[in-house]
């Protein structure tokens, strides 16, 4: 039997709810499967930042190191100023960690609505692949006259050859192994950002090369969100920046029916990675019993597809499917069921199937 030792951190607001459901479905799939699971359990978040004022400590570091996985809820709470849990907790984790892969997948399940006129599964199944240590996100440069009316503001952007190689020959794997059309398409801006997408964009020729089997497009980031709209069933797999990946990636899950379905995977491909639901703490919802559970369901789905449990991974997502079917809408109070009762729905068809 296949044992796995997964660090958990519920988060805020509403994580700790939606991260039970996904504990719940997981501990179901290891009864059908005969995969094995240990939850360790952490408390970092705005609790615990409040009471200690430590958002993540090294020693938090190391011990991630040794698990196969994170399994992370949410973090944000309005008590706490903004920068402080995303820059301290996610993008320490993702930094600290090697994360350098953000997967996301927009899939629009049958029966859920989307803003799409017209759209419907069959048009919305692609995949974005974000960089996720480089960019805009490192915390380069600084102000000056910090206060004054000369006040200057530098965000530098910063992308080194071998971080822009290293996620575009992942996201060539990627289509090549699970593409649907075995297309990849690089969004980026080489006509305004003249020296750091003018780097990926030759990487990105470059690594091409190897892969003939693989078709390849180029996007402008802004004509993307035209054609993600008009026609989101021209993309198959995107690769992408730091910054753009954030922005586009959004737009995503919306059109797949909102943030309670979208859900994402942040990887080191030699390492512990982190699996979790698109959407925020939403802390107003907290304790409520009716936030949708499904991205964080989804989340779990895409750990086991990393260890590669790819059959216990199908039979959630199969029994994902027949759920949503079931329910009224994707927001919160609105679903027609509790959000343990969503869970429970996931594990009743997951053991039927």
């Amino acid at each position: 039997m296949a044992s796995y030792d997964i660090a958990v951190i519920p988060g805020d607001g509403t994580g700790p709810e939606v991260i039970r459901e996904g504990v719940k479905v997981l501990k179901a799939a290891s009864s059908k499967f005969g995969v094995d699971f240990k939850f360790v359990e952490y408390p970092y978040g705005a609790e615990h930042y409040l009471k200690t004022g430590e958002t993540l400590p090294d020693s938090a570091i190391q011990e991630f190191k040794e698990f196969d996985a994170i399994y992370l809820g949410a973090v944000g709470d309005p008590r706490v100023k903004p920068g402080i849990l995303e820059r301290g907790l996610l993008l320490k984790l993702r930094f600290d960690l090697d994360l350098y892969v953000n997967l996301r997948p927009a899939t629009l399940y049958e029966g859920v609505w989307t803003p799409l006129k017209d759209k419907t599964h069959e048009h919305i199944n692609f995949v974005v692949i974000r960089e996720n240590t480089e960019g805009l996100y490192i915390g380069a440069g600084g102000f000056h006259f910090k206060g004054t009316k000369q006040e200057v503001a530098i965000q530098e952007m910063v992308c080194t050859r071998f971080g822009t190689e290293r996620i575009i020959r992942y996201a060539f794997e990627y289509t090549r192994k699970y593409g649907r059309e075995k297309k990849l398409t690089f969004v980026g801006k080489t006509n305004v950002l003249t020296y750091a997408h003018d780097l990926w964009a030759r990487v990105f020729e470059e690594v091409s090369k190897e892969y003939p089997d693989v078709k390849t497009d180029y996007a402008h980031v802004d004509a993307t969100c035209m054609w993600m709209v008009k026609n989101p069933e021209w993309f198959d797999v995107i690769v992408t920046d730091n910054m753009f990946g954030d922005i586009i990636t959004d737009l995503a899950a919306i059109i797949q029916g909102g943030l309670g379905v979208a859900a994402g995977a942040n990887i080191n491909p030699n390492g512990v990675s982190m699996f979790e639901p698109m959407g925020g703490s939403a802390p107003k919802y907290a304790g409520k019993n009716v936030i949708n559970p499904i991205a964080a369901i989804e989340a779990g789905r895409l750990m086991l597809w990393f260890l590669g449990e790819e059959e216990a991974a199908k039979a959630i997502q199969d029994a994902v499917k027949k759920t949503v079917k079931m329910m009224k809408s994707m927001n919160a109070g609105q679903m027609g069921y509790t959000t343990q009762e969503v869970g429970d729905l996931v594990v009743k068809h997951l053991l039927e199937s």
